[in-house]
Protein backbone atom coordinates (compact mmCIF):
# COMPACT_ATOMS: atom_id res chain seq x y z
CA UNK A 1 0.00 0.00 0.00
CA UNK A 2 0.96 3.77 -0.75
CA UNK A 3 0.35 7.10 0.64
CA UNK A 4 0.38 10.19 -0.73
CA UNK A 5 0.52 13.64 0.41
CA UNK A 6 1.16 17.24 -1.46
CA UNK A 7 1.27 20.90 -0.93
CA UNK A 8 1.44 23.53 -3.80
CA UNK A 9 4.96 23.02 -4.52
CA UNK A 10 5.84 19.23 -3.69
CA UNK A 11 4.01 15.87 -3.43
CA UNK A 12 5.89 12.51 -1.89
CA UNK A 13 4.56 8.89 -1.75
CA UNK A 14 5.85 6.21 1.11
CA UNK A 15 5.20 2.63 0.27
CA UNK A 16 3.94 0.75 3.74
CA UNK A 17 6.76 -2.03 2.49
CA UNK A 18 9.67 -0.39 4.90
CA UNK A 19 8.09 3.49 5.07
CA UNK A 20 10.48 3.67 1.83
CA UNK A 21 9.76 6.89 0.07
CA UNK A 22 9.27 5.99 -3.30
CA UNK A 23 8.60 9.24 -5.36
CA UNK A 24 9.01 13.28 -4.83
CA UNK A 25 7.19 14.93 -7.59
CA UNK A 26 7.89 18.91 -8.34
CA UNK A 27 4.19 20.25 -8.91
CA UNK A 28 6.03 23.20 -10.89
CA UNK A 29 7.59 21.50 -13.30
CA UNK A 30 6.41 17.67 -12.89
CA UNK A 31 10.05 16.70 -12.14
CA UNK A 32 10.39 13.48 -10.52
CA UNK A 33 13.39 13.15 -7.95
CA UNK A 34 13.29 9.90 -6.47
CA UNK A 35 14.80 6.93 -8.39
CA UNK A 36 12.38 4.70 -9.86
CA UNK A 37 13.52 1.08 -9.54
CA UNK A 38 14.93 0.37 -12.62
CA UNK A 39 15.71 -3.28 -12.23
CA UNK A 40 18.24 -3.27 -14.79
CA UNK A 41 20.41 -0.86 -12.29
CA UNK A 42 18.66 -1.19 -8.76
CA UNK A 43 15.41 -1.76 -7.50
CA UNK A 44 15.30 0.49 -4.73
CA UNK A 45 14.25 3.99 -3.83
CA UNK A 46 14.87 4.99 -0.57
CA UNK A 47 15.57 2.33 1.97
CA UNK A 48 15.72 2.51 5.64
CA UNK A 49 18.53 0.86 6.57
CA UNK A 50 18.33 -0.54 10.39
CA UNK A 51 19.42 -2.13 13.02
CA UNK A 52 22.58 -2.10 11.06
CA UNK A 53 24.01 0.15 8.37
CA UNK A 54 26.08 -1.93 5.95
CA UNK A 55 27.25 -5.65 6.06
CA UNK A 56 28.47 -7.91 9.05
CA UNK A 57 31.54 -9.92 8.68
CA UNK A 58 30.04 -13.03 8.14
CA UNK A 59 26.80 -11.60 8.48
CA UNK A 60 26.96 -11.97 12.04
CA UNK A 61 27.87 -10.29 15.31
CA UNK A 62 27.90 -11.41 18.98
CA UNK A 63 25.58 -9.25 21.42
CA UNK A 64 25.48 -7.97 24.97
CA UNK A 65 22.98 -10.13 25.95
CA UNK A 66 25.02 -13.53 25.18
CA UNK A 67 23.04 -14.38 21.83
CA UNK A 68 24.17 -12.78 18.10
CA UNK A 69 22.39 -11.58 15.92
CA UNK A 70 22.46 -12.89 11.69
CA UNK A 71 21.76 -10.29 9.48
CA UNK A 72 21.78 -9.50 5.82
CA UNK A 73 23.53 -6.01 4.24
CA UNK A 74 21.14 -3.17 5.70
CA UNK A 75 19.27 -4.84 8.13
CA UNK A 76 15.65 -5.72 8.52
CA UNK A 77 13.89 -2.52 8.00
CA UNK A 78 13.50 -2.26 4.75
CA UNK A 79 11.80 -5.71 4.55
CA UNK A 80 9.46 -5.32 7.02
CA UNK A 81 5.78 -4.34 6.51
CA UNK A 82 4.90 -0.89 8.22
CA UNK A 83 1.38 0.24 9.59
CA UNK A 84 0.26 4.05 9.06
CA UNK A 85 -0.35 5.43 12.61
CA UNK A 86 -1.09 8.60 11.46
CA UNK A 87 -1.27 10.87 8.52
CA UNK A 88 -2.22 14.52 8.15
CA UNK A 89 -1.92 16.75 5.50
CA UNK A 90 1.73 17.80 5.46
CA UNK A 91 2.48 14.52 7.59
CA UNK A 92 2.42 10.57 7.59
CA UNK A 93 4.02 8.87 10.40
CA UNK A 94 4.76 4.48 9.61
CA UNK A 95 5.26 1.91 12.74
CA UNK A 96 7.26 -1.51 12.51
CA UNK A 97 7.66 -3.88 15.59
CA UNK A 98 9.75 -6.45 16.25
CA UNK A 99 8.03 -9.92 15.66
CA UNK A 100 9.05 -13.59 15.55
CA UNK A 101 10.83 -13.48 12.56
CA UNK A 102 12.85 -10.58 13.45
CA UNK A 103 14.10 -11.76 16.78
CA UNK A 104 15.03 -14.69 15.16
CA UNK A 105 17.45 -12.83 13.66
CA UNK A 106 18.02 -10.14 16.08
CA UNK A 107 16.65 -10.84 19.05
CA UNK A 108 15.73 -7.58 20.62
CA UNK A 109 12.41 -6.30 20.75
CA UNK A 110 12.02 -3.06 19.48
CA UNK A 111 9.64 0.04 18.02
CA UNK A 112 10.72 1.74 14.62
CA UNK A 113 8.60 5.15 13.57
CA UNK A 114 9.25 6.98 10.48
CA UNK A 115 8.11 9.92 9.95
CA UNK A 116 7.58 12.20 6.73
CA UNK A 117 6.88 16.16 7.38
CA UNK A 118 6.88 18.12 4.09
CA UNK A 119 6.69 22.06 3.99
CA UNK A 120 7.56 24.29 1.10
CA UNK A 121 9.73 21.85 -0.91
CA UNK A 122 11.30 20.19 2.12
CA UNK A 123 10.94 17.15 3.05
CA UNK A 124 12.28 16.23 6.66
CA UNK A 125 12.44 12.33 7.71
CA UNK A 126 12.21 11.80 11.19
CA UNK A 127 13.18 8.27 12.62
CA UNK A 128 12.06 7.35 16.28
CA UNK A 129 13.70 4.03 17.86
CA UNK A 130 11.91 2.65 21.10
CA UNK A 131 13.06 0.09 23.61
CA UNK A 132 10.22 -1.87 25.08
CA UNK A 133 12.36 -4.40 26.44
CA UNK A 134 13.87 -5.18 29.37
CA UNK A 135 18.10 -5.11 27.90
CA UNK A 136 19.88 -2.36 26.37
CA UNK A 137 19.30 -2.43 23.05
CA UNK A 138 22.07 -1.72 19.88
CA UNK A 139 21.61 -0.72 17.12
CA UNK A 140 22.35 1.22 13.86
CA UNK A 141 20.28 3.32 11.58
CA UNK A 142 20.62 5.29 8.50
CA UNK A 143 18.71 5.88 5.36
CA UNK A 144 19.38 5.57 1.82
CA UNK A 145 17.48 8.22 -0.83
CA UNK A 146 18.48 7.47 -4.36
CA UNK A 147 18.05 10.69 -6.25
CA UNK A 148 17.45 11.27 -9.87
CA UNK A 149 20.80 12.19 -12.10
CA UNK A 150 19.97 13.44 -14.41
CA UNK A 151 16.89 14.96 -13.12
CA UNK A 152 15.09 16.21 -16.61
CA UNK A 153 15.78 14.95 -20.20
CA UNK A 154 17.96 17.72 -20.97
CA UNK A 155 20.21 16.95 -18.27
CA UNK A 156 23.36 14.77 -18.28
CA UNK A 157 25.38 12.50 -15.30
CA UNK A 158 28.34 14.75 -15.55
CA UNK A 159 26.93 18.13 -15.42
CA UNK A 160 25.91 17.77 -12.16
CA UNK A 161 28.25 18.38 -8.93
CA UNK A 162 28.09 17.50 -4.83
CA UNK A 163 28.74 20.14 -3.15
CA UNK A 164 29.45 19.88 0.99
CA UNK A 165 28.49 22.78 2.84
CA UNK A 166 32.22 23.47 4.45
CA UNK A 167 35.77 22.80 2.49
CA UNK A 168 36.50 18.80 2.79
CA UNK A 169 39.75 16.83 2.93
CA UNK A 170 38.30 13.69 2.10
CA UNK A 171 39.86 10.05 2.12
CA UNK A 172 37.04 7.46 1.81
CA UNK A 173 36.29 4.39 2.64
CA UNK A 174 34.41 2.19 -0.13
CA UNK A 175 33.03 -1.18 0.75
CA UNK A 176 34.71 -4.37 -0.30
CA UNK A 177 32.83 -6.05 -3.59
CA UNK A 178 32.51 -9.26 -2.56
CA UNK A 179 32.05 -9.09 1.61
CA UNK A 180 30.61 -5.42 1.75
CA UNK A 181 33.01 -4.44 4.76
CA UNK A 182 35.78 -1.92 5.28
CA UNK A 183 39.15 -1.10 5.55
CA UNK A 184 40.19 2.20 7.23
CA UNK A 185 43.49 1.44 6.13
CA UNK A 186 42.17 1.38 2.49
CA UNK A 187 41.41 4.73 1.43
CA UNK A 188 41.10 7.17 -1.78
CA UNK A 189 41.56 11.22 -1.77
CA UNK A 190 38.16 12.41 -2.79
CA UNK A 191 38.55 15.23 -1.88
CA UNK A 192 41.57 17.86 -1.30
CA UNK A 193 40.45 21.06 0.76
CA UNK A 194 37.36 21.62 -1.96
CA UNK A 195 33.66 21.47 -1.55
CA UNK A 196 33.02 20.47 -4.71
CA UNK A 197 33.34 16.92 -6.08
CA UNK A 198 31.96 16.74 -9.81
CA UNK A 199 30.20 13.75 -10.65
CA UNK A 200 32.09 11.00 -12.80
CA UNK A 201 30.52 7.71 -12.71
CA UNK A 202 34.47 6.14 -12.32
CA UNK A 203 34.35 7.32 -8.22
CA UNK A 204 32.19 4.64 -7.74
CA UNK A 205 34.14 1.52 -9.00
CA UNK A 206 34.82 0.26 -5.86
CA UNK A 207 30.84 0.77 -4.56
CA UNK A 208 29.79 3.65 -2.36
CA UNK A 209 31.90 6.29 -0.90
CA UNK A 210 32.34 6.43 2.50
CA UNK A 211 32.57 9.73 4.33
CA UNK A 212 33.50 9.12 7.69
CA UNK A 213 35.37 12.16 8.72
CA UNK A 214 33.58 15.40 7.50
CA UNK A 215 33.11 19.00 9.12
CA UNK A 216 29.58 19.46 6.66
CA UNK A 217 26.47 18.38 7.61
CA UNK A 218 24.96 19.41 4.27
CA UNK A 219 25.29 18.34 0.89
CA UNK A 220 23.82 19.43 -2.28
CA UNK A 221 23.54 17.51 -5.29
CA UNK A 222 22.92 19.88 -8.39
CA UNK A 223 23.59 20.92 -11.76
CA UNK A 224 25.50 24.10 -12.49
CA UNK A 225 23.94 24.25 -15.52
CA UNK A 226 20.31 24.32 -14.23
CA UNK A 227 20.34 25.25 -10.81
CA UNK A 228 18.24 22.10 -10.48
CA UNK A 229 19.08 19.60 -7.84
CA UNK A 230 18.57 18.34 -4.23
CA UNK A 231 19.99 19.10 -1.05
CA UNK A 232 20.04 17.40 2.01
CA UNK A 233 20.58 17.92 5.74
CA UNK A 234 21.86 15.32 8.07
CA UNK A 235 22.55 17.09 11.60
CA UNK A 236 22.04 13.78 13.41
CA UNK A 237 23.58 11.64 11.68
CA UNK A 238 27.84 11.51 11.92
CA UNK A 239 28.66 9.94 8.45
CA UNK A 240 27.76 10.09 4.99
CA UNK A 241 27.97 7.44 1.94
CA UNK A 242 27.58 8.77 -1.76
CA UNK A 243 26.69 5.95 -3.98
CA UNK A 244 25.73 4.74 -7.71
CA UNK A 245 26.79 1.63 -9.81
CA UNK A 246 27.49 0.90 -12.95
CA UNK A 247 26.20 4.11 -15.65
CA UNK A 248 23.12 4.37 -13.39
CA UNK A 249 21.52 7.37 -14.04
CA UNK A 250 20.97 8.05 -10.07
CA UNK A 251 23.33 9.11 -7.02
CA UNK A 252 22.31 8.24 -3.92
CA UNK A 253 23.43 10.23 -0.72
CA UNK A 254 23.32 8.39 2.45
CA UNK A 255 22.85 9.64 5.54
CA UNK A 256 24.28 7.06 8.45
CA UNK A 257 24.76 6.45 12.69
CA UNK A 258 26.85 3.36 11.98
CA UNK A 259 28.43 1.41 9.03
CA UNK A 260 29.91 -2.03 7.62
CA UNK A 261 32.11 -3.98 9.98
CA UNK A 262 35.74 -2.76 9.51
CA UNK A 263 39.14 -4.76 9.20
CA UNK A 264 40.13 -3.13 12.97
CA UNK A 265 37.22 -4.26 14.68
CA UNK A 266 36.05 -7.83 16.28
CA UNK A 267 33.11 -9.41 15.57
CA UNK A 268 31.43 -7.47 19.14
CA UNK A 269 28.47 -5.78 17.34
CA UNK A 270 28.54 -2.71 20.48
CA UNK A 271 32.06 -2.54 19.15
CA UNK A 272 31.09 -0.90 15.99
CA UNK A 273 31.42 2.28 14.89
CA UNK A 274 28.51 4.53 15.42
CA UNK A 275 26.57 2.06 17.01
CA UNK A 276 24.05 3.44 19.44
CA UNK A 277 22.95 1.75 22.87
CA UNK A 278 19.34 2.66 24.24
CA UNK A 279 18.52 1.92 27.27
CA UNK A 280 15.14 0.43 28.15
CA UNK A 281 11.65 2.61 27.98
CA UNK A 282 13.66 4.90 26.21
CA UNK A 283 13.63 6.48 22.98
CA UNK A 284 15.93 8.21 20.11
CA UNK A 285 14.92 10.55 17.31
CA UNK A 286 17.27 10.81 14.14
CA UNK A 287 16.54 13.45 11.66
CA UNK A 288 17.53 14.54 8.06
CA UNK A 289 15.66 16.98 5.72
CA UNK A 290 15.85 16.81 1.74
CA UNK A 291 15.04 19.83 -0.10
CA UNK A 292 13.95 20.01 -3.97
CA UNK A 293 16.23 22.75 -6.06
CA UNK A 294 14.14 24.54 -8.81
CA UNK A 295 14.88 27.73 -10.78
Amino acid sequence: MEATIGNANISITVNTLGAEITSIRSAATGFEYIWQGDAAYWTGHAPVLFPIVGSLRGKRAALPNGKECRLERHGLARRQKFKLIRSGENSLTFRTVANAHTTHLFPYPYELEIGYTIRNRSIAVKYTVYNPGPEPLPFCIGGHPAFNCPISGEDSFGEYVIEFDEPETAYCMSPDPETGLLNPSDRRCILNNRRTLPLRHSLFEHDALVFDRLNSRGVVLYTPVRSLGVRLDFPDFPYLGIWSTRDAPFVALEPWHGMSTCSDEDDQFIHKRGVCVLKPDRKKTFKYVITILEP
